[in-house]
């Protein structure tokens, strides 16, 4: 799988809601840390990760579920030796939360940062046969795309009044989700509606109906990612 998750305005947004959503403790040390970059914020670092993406680091952003499974995530077949967005963000929080110089846990910000939000993005979840629908080709909006960057952003970037009426109807939906810090949960929520009926659209030429079907999950992704990257960064920086 070769597309990035959400594109430069999902991880922005999503890097907002968090933001707003961080306990005082957490806030300070967020700042410590940014001040080592002048003028960095938790928007600017948010696509910090695909920015400097290599093949070693490609598989930290997805994890793969067998089509036609029960979306039960189980590391051995799915996140072999570790290489998986499930491992990744456990890994880089327990870095977060280390007493590892803050020039790496800086750099551990930025991939908790990214790749919380990568989990939420549905097809980071999904499928090996298809490239996590970057193989099922379509027209939307107008122009050649793949399913894949449809969700990435086509979705985003056509968002009704565009992204400042999707911040805000993001701001406005309260998840009704589990909002344990559990990555492997969040990663099977993203397979399960990435397997919901009509997620891949019988046509190749999407319609309206498509995105309007669709936009309560967009919002709802996009919601729960902020609040449970907050919950992460409260939850690792908090106490320090």
């Amino acid at each position: 799988m070769q597309a990035y998750a959400w594109g430069a305005e999902g991880h922005r947004l999503v890097a907002t809601i968090a933001e707003r959503q961080l306990s005082p403790a957490a806030k300070s040390a967020v700042a410590q840390l940014l001040a080592l970059e002048p003028g960095a914020t938790l928007e600017s670092i948010s696509t910090w990760a695909d920015e400097v993406r290599s093949p070693a680091t490609a598989a930290w952003h997805y994890v793969n579920f067998p089509r036609g499974g029960p979306c039960q995530y189980d590391a051995a077949p799915i996140c072999i030796e570790g290489f998986c967005v499930v491992v990744a963000i456990e890994r880089q929080a327990a870095v977060l939360a280390s007493n590892a110089p803050d020039d790496v846990r800086l750099r551990a910000l930025k991939y908790v940062v990214h790749l919380v939000a990568d989990v939420h993005q549905p097809l980071h979840g999904g499928y090996a046969d298809d490239r996590g629908g970057n193989s099922v080709q379509l027209q939307a909006f107008g122009r050649g795309t793949n399913l894949h960057a449809l969700w990435d952003s086509g979705l985003i970037a056509n968002w009704p009044g565009g992204v400042s009426a999707l911040l805000a109807a993001v701001e406005a939906d309260r998840p009704m989700t589990d909002m344990a810090v559990a990555p492997a949960t969040w990663a099977e929520e993203s397979c399960r509606a990435v397997g919901t009926e009509g997620f891949y659209p019988a046509s190749h030429k999407l319609d309206a109906e498509y995105a309007q079907r669709w936009s309560q999950t967009l919002v709802r992704q996009l919601a729960a990612a902020g609040s449970r990257l907050a919950l992460v960064l409260n939850g690792n920086l908090g106490s320090r």
